[in-house]
């Protein structure tokens, strides 16, 4: 049976919610996450309802091997970093990150108020994740489940 169509404000979340292991989880603790794709099921990309409280980032500086995202801002302010440049974006604003650059990005809430943005990307099987500034790597599995890694191919 197909879902019913829903306010994303009530597609359910928790704040804070990563597999980034400690001390990484605590730049992600002010976010709140609404997996809007994954409560429709998609198989093919994903949409996330994503929320930053004053001080919080996205996630740590990362760049993707497979996976195209997108982002678009709905209210609020957000810094975002890409490589070694910095833009301010507010509501309306977008950026897209295309796979395989190599290129870090991360955004980052420095105004008093929350910020709400959402986020696209797509479920390309085996995506590594690479985090330059941190001893970190992520890789998706065949199951579409992640493993963790330290840079150096260790696990965590």
């Amino acid at each position: 049976m197909e879902p019913n169509p829903i306010t994303a404000s009530h597609v359910p979340a928790q704040r804070g919610q990563t597999i980034y292991p400690s001390p990484y989880d605590a730049v992600v603790k002010g976010r709140l996450k609404r997996k809007l794709g994954d409560y429709f099921q998609l198989s093919n990309f994903g949409v996330n309802l994503t929320e930053l409280a004053p001080g919080s980032a996205s996630a740590l500086a990362h760049c993707h091997s497979k996976q195209d995202e997108f982002i678009f801002v709905l209210a609020g302010t957000l810094t975002l970093i890409v490589g070694d440049r910095e833009f301010e974006l507010h509501s309306g604003d977008c950026y897209g990150f295309k796979a395989g650059t190599g290129i870090a990005h991360q955004l980052i809430n420095r105004s008093p108020e929350d910020a709400v943005y959402l986020e696209v990307g797509d479920r390309t099987a085996g995506d590594e994740v690479t985090y330059p500034n941190d001893d970190l790597k992520v890789c998706q599995q065949v199951d579409g489940s992640w493993a963790i890694y330290h840079r150096d191919g260790q696990p965590y």
